[in-house]
């Protein structure tokens, strides 16, 4: 009877650290022990509950999640959204990304110029000047709202608090990176784990006085809102600003080849170490900011930039078991989980093995002795097998052929290669808790319905305690039941109070985003958006007579195809999805859908292109039409308003259907007048 008590002793006073450190961490950005030390306090206090299931009734190591926040800062919306980056680990990767520039913007084989800056690891913030003063200073946040830290910004000695030069815009917003340079990080490097938390805990000082003691340091990189607006390049910024007492990073230039690409990624990542800043990549950008306008942005990062990140962390270690996991389109996903192993200084002990093709591929096995790879954020993965330190009678593995819930799983055939698909899927859906506990993430997440303080880890605890088991639920959380959970209080149960009760209010495309249609992303969530506008029209899909034509409305939908209906078609078939999706409707407030620009030349127009325009790709024609309030039809019907004939090889036939349907016809050179008038 004693040893289970020392063993609960044990494993309690394992709670109240890894509580401790998280505090530390999160809430002060101030750990008092490296990422590696914390991970294996965390490994031998989660072997501890693994070998002693009856210690889970005390609380369980992974229903510990993070520290909640404090909350000291004002909370303010950007001017314009700072976007995250889409990421590069190739020369191949940055190919592509120039493609995809080129067919935007049609310009066939002609290579732009680029401009390329060391990526900082640090912390992003906004500067806002107004008529030459500092007025505001915000966190990067979200990307839609940051904090107001404009008095620890402040404190920067060589940050600039008055622009004194005539020419200086009225609006000027200013993006830059903060860290803390690793000679001056050497001197309190006793108080952080690593310069980035250094800087992140620093500007997180309530008091002014405090952030002054540390001596952060900044390079400024680009700009928000910028009226009037006074530069041509990016080049022509940067070279601007310096001169108006900014710091720029001298490592930056202009490259005008692949060739240029490589060369500059390969010495800057030779240099890195004796830099005395942390990088992790360089970050290459359109030049020309009339492009860049051009361009635009999708809904998480711009068209015309991309961080090309410096060469993965390889590490060596052995896969102690493989098992699977459910995602919320029911995909089922091996992961070896292996001997822990520190890769870029992060403790590694899972990595993905993709599917069961990829297993088969490699001849993965449990016991086999792995190089794993980790670029970036991206996830860990597997890339060989050292067969040389294969151990005897080591069996292939066979993959399951059942989801964790029991059922059967299945390829499906690939409409694009006609091929089996190489993952295997569970196809219950809400059916399957499995799949329903990781929709249930997906509803709470940023890019869903962004419910502070519901993350990943609080999802699993209310799972687990059958708090919540359907999205509606989160509206109807019996909170005093959650006041008894170790690590809730007044304080952090009143913080997600206010962050579900914000969260109601919510938009008719991050509505259909969020209740999880697989195949139907942000971008195609706006198009279905657009095509209902309303969430009344929306909720006509429910309707078994006005199914059919609303399938048809939606395949004309120029990016949208069979593919996006037919899942949309059997996710409205299953009578589960159908519930929860009236459930969440219920509960919450749905604005209409209103596009990037409600108004315009082509407000209200249904509008189809046909034939290639001699200046711009279809991308960046239609990008026009839906920003001057247009919706863009893939198909020609009788809904449609106009068809804007491009010069080059336009379909013989739509124009003749058309004309029979007495629909109005636009010649480019017409269209040209239309945007220049």
């Amino acid at each position: 009877m004693s040893e289970k008590k020392d063993i609960i002793s044990k494993h309690k006073k394992n709670l109240k650290l890894i509580k401790r450190h998280n505090q530390n961490y999160y809430n002060y950005d101030n750990p008092e022990i490296s990422d590696a030390e914390y991970d294996l306090i965390k490994k031998n206090a989660l072997d501890l509950e693994k070998n002693f299931p009856y210690l889970k009734q005390y609380n369980s190591i992974n229903k510990i999640i993070g520290s909640k926040p404090l909350n000291k800062f004002k909370k303010i919306k950007h001017l314009s959204p700072m976007l995250s980056l889409s990421n590069a680990f190739n020369l191949g990767d940055m190919e592509d990304f120039l493609k995809k520039i080129s067919n935007f913007l049609s310009l066939k084989k002609r290579m732009l110029q680029l401009f390329c800056e060391p990526k900082i690891d640090g912390i992003s913030a906004t500067l806002i000047y107004e008529n030459g003063i500092l007025t505001r200073g915000l966190s990067r946040g979200d990307g839609k709202t940051g904090e107001d830290i404009l008095e620890n910004l402040k404190t920067i000695k060589s940050l600039p608090k008055k622009i004194d030069i005539k020419d200086v815009p009225k609006l000027l917003e200013i993006r830059c990176e903060i860290f803390i340079s690793k000679k001056d990080f050497l001197k309190i490097s006793n108080k952080f784990a690593n310069p980035r938390n250094a800087a992140g805990g620093t500007l997180r000082q309530k008091d002014p006085k405090e952030t002054s003691k540390i001596p952060l340091k900044y390079f400024a990189y680009g700009f928000g809102k910028v009226s009037p607006m006074k530069f041509k390049t990016q080049h022509e910024f940067l070279k601007k600003i310096k001169q108006w007492n900014f710091t720029t990073n001298p490592l930056s230039s202009s490259v005008d080849s692949l060739e240029e690409i490589e060369k500059k990624h390969n010495y800057i990542e030779q240099i890195r170490s004796s830099l005395d800043y942390d990088i992790d990549g360089l970050v290459y950008k359109v030049n020309d900011l009339l492009l860049q306008k051009r361009l635009g942005n999708t809904s998480n990062s711009p068209r015309w930039a991309i961080a090309y990140k410096f060469s993965a962390e390889k590490a060596v270690t052995k896969i102690k078991d493989i098992v699977i996991q459910v995602g919320r389109t029911g995909a089922i996903t091996p992961v070896a989980k292996v001997e822990p192993v520190t890769v870029g200084g992060v403790v590694v002990s899972n990595a993905t093995l993709h599917n069961e093709d990829e297993i088969e591929r490699k001849d993965i096995r449990v016991g086999d002795t792995v190089k794993i790879q980790r670029a970036g954020d991206v996830i860990p993965q597997v890339i060989e097998v050292d067969i040389s330190k294969r151990i005897e009678n080591s069996k292939r593995y066979s993959f399951p052929t059942k989801c964790l819930c029991g059922a059967e799983t299945k390829k499906e055939i690939s409409k694009s290669t006609k091929k089996l698909d190489a993952v295997r899927r569970c196809v219950r859906g809400y059916d399957c808790n499995y799949i329903a506990k990781e929709k249930l993430k997906h509803f709470v997440s940023k890019e869903a319905l962004n419910i502070d303080g519901l993350g990943k880890k609080v999802i699993d605890q209310f799972w687990d305690l059958k708090i919540i088991k359907e999205p509606s639920d989160i509206f109807k959380l019996d909170y005093k039941k959650i006041e008894n959970l170790e690590g809730w209080g007044k304080i952090s149960i009143n913080n997600l109070k206010n962050a579900i009760a914000k969260s109601r209010k919510i938009t008719l495309d991050k509505l259909i985003y969020s209740i999880g249609i697989r195949h139907i992303g942000q971008e195609n969530a706006k198009i279905i958006a657009s095509f209902f506008g309303t969430v009344e029209k929306f909720a006509k899909i429910y309707d078994t007579s006005k199914k059919n034509n609303i399938y048809e409305g939606l395949i004309e939908l120029d990016g949208i195809g069979e593919t996006q209906v037919k899942s949309i078609e059997s996710f409205f078939s299953n009578n589960m999805n159908l519930k929860i999706t009236k459930d969440i409707i219920h509960e919450l407030e749905i604005n209409n859908y209103v596009g990037q620009s409600g108004k315009g030349i082509f407000s209200n127009k249904k509008i189809m292109f046909t034939g290639g325009f001699k200046n711009m790709s279809r991308s960046e024609a239609k990008m026009i039409a839906e920003n001057n309030g247009g919706k863009v039809l893939g198909s020609i019907s009788k809904k449609l308003d106009l068809l804007i004939v491009g010069d080059s090889k336009p379909t013989k036939k739509k124009i003749d259907q058309a004309k029979q349907l007495n629909i109005k016809i636009i010649l480019e050179k017409d269209w040209h007048k239309m945007l220049n008038s």
